[in-house]
């Protein structure tokens, strides 16, 4: 089972800064986010005429707010070798117009026994509705701190790739599972349900209520057993835990921050250095338009 996006971050944004994604998206006469529509939302339902023109992702279970990052910290258990474990995902303040949608561009981080794994951008939207949608991503993996290869490189609308739901506007129990992409290029199809509503979780950064457990599967490889998210509302993910399977994640929420112009520079360097090297690779990755940055007034032009 490939691992979903884990980020998720803290609100502590001044408007200023969610004003580079843009202004206040209007609802319309579009289904509220309790309704059924909201609830039953899935691959069949993506309409990208339902998507604002801004790359807003206020959702409160999943917010992607420009300059935060978030730290997961743990152990994973791959090829029966345990050991410690990182992942680093920071939301920058870029977008990326993907099967007719402005989304949303974050670089993650993933490390392993104190070395770089993977570093990858992803691309993410939230419908008017409210429900966050994963439009692709790009994973660079690496062997000794050196680029090695980039295998699972998937985008909505491309080579029968459809884009999927991250998290549902309202979500709760007894709903459908749903499927949080599909690319058969690469065998993902992943899903994920919800399983439980109103937990109380602490973890190192803090102690939360009212907590969402989300359960996750990949139908293409059930020997892999199910991924566990637990997602902290107005923070996002805090913990991330496994039920069976032998490639095993634990993860815990140890800090979630604003960072500095620096840190968003440093962020924004690395997603354009991503997409270079992704458009040098991947045939996939090179039907797409570039990577943009937006000003409040959303005009956008190309960031590289």
């Amino acid at each position: 089972m490939r691992r979903l996006p884990v980020v998720g971050v803290v609100v502590v944004v001044v408007t200023a800064t969610l004003s580079a994604f843009g202004a206040s998206v209007a609802r319309g006469s579009a289904p509220s986010a309790g309704s059924d529509a909201a609830h039953e939302v899935g691959l069949k339902d993506f309409d990208s005429a339902k998507f604002p023109a801004e790359a807003r992702v206020d959702n409160e279970w999943f917010p992607l707010i420009p300059g935060s990052e978030l730290v997961l910290e743990g152990r994973s258990t791959i090829e029966g070798k345990r050991g410690k474990h990182e992942i680093i995902a920071t939301v920058t303040d870029l977008t990326k117009v993907i099967d007719g949608v402005r989304t949303a561009v974050v670089w993650e981080r993933d490390v392993s026994r104190g070395q770089i794994l993977e570093s990858e951008i992803y691309f993410s939207a939230q419908d008017v509705d409210g429900n966050v949608w994963l439009f692709g991503e790009y994973p660079a993996e690496y062997e000794d701190g050196k680029f090695a290869r980039a295998p699972d490189v998937w985008i909505g609308g491309v080579d029968g790739a459809r884009p999927g739901v991250t998290m549902r506007a309202d979500p709760q129990t007894g709903t459908s599972a749903y499927l949080q992409g599909l690319a058969p290029a690469v065998e993902f199809k992943d899903k994920a349900k919800v399983a439980r509503t109103g937990m109380h979780n602490c973890v190192p950064f803090d102690c939360f209520d009212d907590v969402l457990l989300i359960k996750e599967s990949a139908p293409l490889e059930p020997k892999e057993g199910f991924q566990l998210k637990y997602f902290a509302p107005g923070v996002g993910n805090i913990r991330v835990g496994a039920q069976g399977g032998k490639q095993q994640e634990i993860l815990v929420l140890n800090d979630a921050r604003t960072v500095d112009a620096a840190g968003l520079a440093e962020a924004r360097a690395a997603a354009l250095d991503l997409e270079a090297h992704a458009y040098r690779g991947s045939k996939v990755y090179r039907t797409t338009s570039p990577i943009e940055s937006c000003t409040p007034d959303g005009q956008c032009t190309p960031a590289g």
